[in-house]
């Protein structure tokens, strides 16, 4: 099957999540790097997509140069991928979808509920995909756990735990790092800090693995770290339309946590916990049994767990195949075949929708209000 063009803006040389992109795209021959604009920096950003193989003539300088060249060309790119910084997604992300492409957003997709409103309002009307890189979604023992509560195999779902918690940015010295610096500075991060950098990968999870929508929230937020503005903790109570109880615990001065993004999903009959340190293993109980250990890989899992598994039971699959397997989610919705549940721009609005809450909650000392998105109320 011939190979989707694909181009990236953003993520370019020295990038964080440059690199799990381009190993994610082209892992399984789906796509190949075929444009790029993917420095700030226009000349740098031309050179490195040459070193990738790029062409020179789709070696864009910025973002706005590539929807000119790509627009008319009939081998036009299939898919965009927008990884930029966060107050530039929405300019991006809606520029392409008015223009007739494909787009994969980081997240947070928007940097504002009204701009998240628009986003989705255009991918429906222009008939293209807009999906958000909930990457977390896509391990295969994750697709597992969705599956299986789908079919009611631990029972209606009672109560969702979960965190994404680290140590990364624990010391106070560090404050002037640009890397850090960036996270807890409004002009930059928007309203929230840690809230909508890791927290919304744990409330997406939850609300994907339950299959149900978060309708409130009661959110306490903290800056541990004097000199941050926005918040490096923060603790939230929601509740789902099918009256699921969550609780969602997001940090970043977790010293002696590393990447600590795990989930617990209890139902009537039986509960689920995975943790993305060990991705390949579910671990379950049922009510008044013994707990056992689900492997990626081995017999007897669902057909959607299997599709997204790529080596062989004992083998890790990391982080670049999570992202590898949101691209085979959209190469097959491309191409109109059947694909699984990538995360779409109704998420990303949900996600943005959920972070406004979450501090005007906080705001009020943990008030109970609203998490749903005007359009979805």
């Amino acid at each position: 099957m011939a190979r989707l063009n694909w181009g990236m803006i953003g993520g370019g040389e020295g990038s964080q999540i440059g690199p799990a992109h381009r190993m994610g795209a082209q892992a399984d021959g789906n796509f190949v790097l075929s444009a790029g604009a993917l420095d700030h920096d226009a000349d740098k950003g031309r050179a490195y997509a040459q070193r990738l193989g790029v062409a020179e003539d789709r070696a864009y300088g910025d973002w706005r140069e590539m929807l000119a060249g790509e627009k008319d060309r009939d081998d036009r790119v299939d898919l965009v991928t927008v990884a930029t910084p966060n107050s530039t997604h929405f300019e991006i992300t809606k520029a392409f979808l008015e223009n007739g492409f494909n787009v994969l957003c980081e997240k947070p997709m928007t940097m504002t509920v009204e701009e998240g409103e628009e986003i989705v309002k255009i991918a429906e009307a222009s008939g293209k995909i807009c999906a958000v890189n909930y990457c977390y979604s896509a391990y295969p023992m994750v697709r597992e756990m969705k599956q299986l509560v789908s079919t009611g195999f631990i029972g209606k779902i009672r109560l969702v735990v979960t965190s994404f918690s680290h140590g990364h940015h624990g010391d106070a010295g560090d404050a002037d790092n640009p890397r850090v610096r960036w996270r807890y500075d409004p002009a930059m991060a928007g309203v929230s800090g840690q809230f909508a950098d890791c927290g919304i990968h744990a409330l997406h999870m939850a609300s994907f693995i339950a299959g149900d929508e978060v309708r409130e929230l009661s959110a306490d937020f903290a800056s541990t770290i004097e000199s941050r503005t926005l918040e490096d903790d923060a603790m939230v109570n929601f509740r789902m339309d099918g009256g699921t109880v969550g609780r969602l615990w997001t940090s970043s001065v977790a010293i002696g946590r590393q990447h600590g993004f795990d989930i617990q999903v209890f139902g009537e009959t039986g509960g689920f916990r995975w943790a993305s340190e060990q991705p390949n293993q579910v671990y379950y109980t049922p009510v008044g049994g013994r707990t056992q250990i689900m492997e990626k890989g081995e017999g007897g899992l669902s057909d959607e767990a299997q599709r997204l598994s790529r080596v062989a039971i004992a083998h890790p699959e990391g982080f670049p195949l999570a992202v590898a397997n949101i691209y085979v989610d959209l190469a097959a919705a491309i191409r109109g075949e059947a694909h699984g549940s990538y995360p779409t721009a109704a998420d990303g609005l949900r996600s943005m929708a959920a972070v406004y809450a979450a501090v005007g909650s906080a705001k009020e000392r943990g008030a109970w209000v609203d998490a749903r998105p005007p359009m979805f109320r």
